[in-house]
């Protein structure tokens, strides 16, 4: 295991869109193209499985130092209506592009913080999607939000839970607290455990925690500490997310601590190894990567009836063709094409006001990146991708199966003729494996570090 993860922890991407942000090309993007691509897709999904929605909600009222989210950090909370304000209008802008009755499926809030707005605000939020009555709340659908323990309210669950939503995801990351000094995020155990008992006793079926592994201080003794305080609580969903240490890109947030406080890649990789036998040994199942569920949630159903997808709001149980980010940076998908919003919240409100879509780049997919796209899918979501069919085919894979030929004799994956499998002991690799298909970072290799380590 140990000569495994020093060959195999290199930097690359998580693979929540292919091709990844970094290799979107610019030069094949422009408003009109993605606008375009996007009324296609509607038109092609929205009568038959809705679309989804993400909401980027960035304020936080103290930085918290693992983070790598855009975010803003403030006490004033007067910025709440304006923002809404502008997230509405940039909806509005939607709606007058899809022309007809919009069928929203999925509703995810997240951010920063979410709960940083009042449960007024909120209420206020999600009623303006649907006020003038274009948009619908599609039968099936599924709203979910992300909640911090310490500022989330009984009056936030009783709010968002009269609004549709049934999902919470609370970040709890550690409750060590050494660990939680050095990340600056304290918080106690009851506090998310009232939180949780609340949400439950109100009638959320599906709660979520979020926990890290890898940061500054963390050994297998607190980890486990943290898990099992954790299992008390039998949340529906655990994320298990490896810390993405890339101070490079956000700078002065994630240099709270010493590179020599985090724990090594050896060190690391056994927080992840022993945290996931102990997760499975309380009744919990592995989904994709970094994902644990109960077996009677929907997200393990979801991967068993192989219908869970992936996208930039991380695992869904299902999936809608078309998702529409709304709010600064936020990231949209047409299937056909991706885009991301203006980041910083000022020159946002700036591009709204100009009477156009706040975009800051994107990218169109080629027909050979729908290709890879969804063979990285398939191996993200479901372990397993085939190229039977011939729409699955491309002119590289020959040398793609070269390259993972070292893998399948390291245990990692079986090749057949026709597919993939990766083993249980390739689950720890899955993103060495998506590498292997990427044929645009593989075209052009990074002249600089751009990605977190893989372990």
């Amino acid at each position: 295991m140990q000569n495994l993860i020093q060959k195999y922890n290199i930097p690359g991407p998580r693979y929540t869109s292919y091709p990844t942000v970094p290799y979107w090309d610019d030069s094949t993007f422009s408003p009109e193209a993605y606008l375009e691509s996007l009324s296609r897709s509607f038109k092609e999904s929205n009568t038959k499985e809705g679309i989804s929605i993400y909401i980027h909600l960035p304020f936080c009222e103290q930085l918290c130092t693992f983070c790598a989210c855009h975010k803003r950090i403030t006490k004033k909370h007067s910025v709440e209506e304006p923002y809404i304000e502008a997230v509405l209008k940039e909806w509005k802008l939607y709606l007058d592009l899809f022309k007809d009755v919009v069928n929203v499926k999925e509703i995810h809030l997240g951010g920063g913080t979410p709960t940083f707005f009042k449960p007024e605000n909120l209420r206020k939020l999600i009623e303006g999607l649907f006020a003038d009555g274009q948009a619908k709340v599609a039968p099936n659908h599924s709203f979910s939000f992300e909640g911090h323990p310490n500022n989330t309210t009984e009056d936030h669950l009783k709010t968002l839970y009269y609004l549709g939503f049934r999902r919470a995801s609370f970040g709890v990351q550690d409750y060590d607290p050494i660990v939680q000094k050095a990340i600056n995020r304290k918080q106690l155990f009851s506090d998310v455990e009232h939180i949780t008992n609340a949400a439950r006793d109100i009638g959320f079926d599906s709660i979520s925690h979020d926990l890290v592994f890898g940061l500054p201080f963390q050994n297998w003794e607190r980890m486990e500490y943290t898990i099992r305080k954790t299992i008390e609580l039998k949340p529906d969903r655990l994320a298990f997310y490896s810390y993405a240490h890339v101070p490079w890109i956000k700078g002065v947030g994630q240099r709270g601590f010493d590179e020599g406080d985090l724990p090594s890649g050896e060190e690391k990789r056994k927080l992840y190894e022993n945290g996931k036998l102990l997760l499975q040994e309380l009744g919990y199942v592995e989904v994709g990567m970094d994902h644990f569920s109960l077996p009677t949630d929907e997200l393990y159903q979801s991967m068993l009836n192989k219908k869970i997808h992936r996208n930039f709001m991380g695992y869904t149980s299902s999936s809608t063709q078309v998702m529409v980010g709304l709010g600064a940076s936020s990231i949209g998908d047409s299937w056909y094409g991706f885009v991301q919003n203006i980041k910083e919240v000022e020159a946002y409100y700036e591009g709204l006001a100009k009477g156009g879509f706040p975009f800051l780049r994107g990218h169109i997919l080629s027909d050979e990146d729908l290709i890879i796209r969804r063979h990285i899918l398939n191996i993200m979501c479901l372990l397993e991708t085939s190229w039977e069919q011939e729409s699955m085919q491309f002119p590289e894979l020959p040398q793609v199966l070269v390259r993972l030929e070292e893998m399948q004799s390291d245990g990692l994956l079986e090749i057949y003729p026709n597919g993939l499998k990766v083993t249980d002991a390739g689950r720890t690799y899955v993103r060495n494996i998506c590498m292997a298909f990427d044929l645009r970072m593989l075209r052009n290799q990074p002249e600089t570090r751009i990605f977190s380590m893989t372990v």
